[in-house]
């Protein structure tokens, strides 16, 4: 299902000037700095902002545009908007809470959907506290299930973790991992966590100063030698997607990717998933030639396909087949190796995550 964002409105000292697109299910970051506009923009999608200008479709149906007169109310615009702060209900139960939105529903799940929701976001212990018995990630899943059960076309999260701390976080991430592989709607994800967008977005829009200035892949994005002036923040390293492509006796699972095989502990997964690598730039480290009886696993044969440096930093986009990686290396380094594009080389990988599939046991 395709969404269609153009946005236009002046605010004292600053413009917002948007337009971008969706074009399928998954979960796609709305990534920038705090002040960027996303918050506004997502707004204005669900039809608590009305912008001076614009026009929204969401599966076709027009829900904004100004010129023609149409402001679909937000009631209307079958969007769950999920934000920083959960707002629960605090009088009311879990199960009241989640239900809420099902009863505004304009096409209500059956008690099995019900029943799905819940259990896919591990909620089915927590049903008859009241909110202020949970913790910040478990109102998160509640506020992400009483989104769900309001039958959207279109689910708005609007840094859904920004308010919790790292452990908490990091009990939510798995849940959005599912949420996103099974609910088969299109998300719209606000944050300017570049770990989380990594992690769990497949597209990515960048705002800056009121204005789209990148949208893309995050395979694609991410490994941008432009990150850093675009959204002031360094490449991640690379966002690999890969495939179980076997279990070696030897304890190590074989990850194949468009360009190669990275080796990881053995996993849980079954030959033939589909799992995503992240590898820090930080965490590559760079040869002219092949290294031999060293501890590391990984050893990519590549070609460099762009350098950017400064006085501390050289990052050095590395092809692997049609699979970008980038290592930040000092500018020293890139000089004594003498690199430049098309150069050959090899990269060491010292580390990396591999994001749905935990070790096995």
């Amino acid at each position: 299902m395709s969404v269609e964002v153009f946005l236009r409105h002046d605010f004292p000292g600053f413009r917002l000037d948007v337009s971008f697109a969706l074009q399928k299910s998954g979960v796609t970051a709305l990534f920038g700095a705090s002040g960027a506009g996303k918050t506004t923009i997502v707004n204005a999608i669900a039809g608590t902002f009305r912008p001076r200008e614009g026009r929204i479709v969401i599966g076709g149906r027009v829900v904004l545009d100004t010129r023609a007169g149409v402001f679909v109310p937000a009631s209307a615009r079958r969007t769950g908007y999920v934000f920083q702060d959960a707002r629960l209900f605090p009088h009311m139960s879990v199960a009241d809470n989640i239900r809420f939105g099902w009863r505004r529903a304009a096409d209500k799940a059956s008690q099995a959907e019900i029943e799905r929701v819940i259990a896919l976001l591990g909620l089915e212990h927590l049903l008859d506290r009241r909110p202020r018995a949970l913790s910040g990630g478990e109102k998160g899943r509640v506020a992400l299930a009483r989104a769900l059960l309001s039958s959207p076309t279109l689910l708005l999260l609007d840094e859904p973790l920004a308010a919790l701390d790292a452990q908490r976080r990091a009990e939510v991430m798995p849940y959005l991992e599912r949420l996103r592989d099974e609910a088969r709607l299109p998300m719209l994800y606000v944050s300017h966590s570049l770990e989380e967008v990594a992690r769990l977005a497949d597209g990515i829009v960048i705002v800056r100063d009121g204005r789209v200035v990148r949208q893309g892949s995050v395979f694609d994005v991410l490994t941008g030698l432009d990150l850093t002036s675009l959204a002031g923040s360094p490449p991640m390293g690379a966002v690999v997607a890969v495939t179980i492509a076997e279990h070696r006796a030897d304890g190590l699972t074989v990850l194949a990717f468009d360009g190669g095989q990275l080796l990881a502990p053995r996993l849980k997964g079954a030959a033939g998933e589909r799992l995503r690598v992240r590898v820090r730039a930080e965490e590559i480290m760079l040869a002219l030639e092949e290294p031999r009886a060293i501890s590391a696993n990984n050893v990519l044969p590549a070609s460099v396909a762009g350098i950017d440096a400064d006085a501390r930093h050289a990052d050095v986009q590395l092809a692997c087949g049609n699979t970008r990686f980038v290592a930040r290396i000092t500018p020293a380094s890139c000089a004594r190796l003498d690199l430049r594009p098309g150069k050959p080389v090899f990269a060491i990988v010292k580390s990396m995550t591999v994001d749905a599939a935990p070790p096995a046991d």
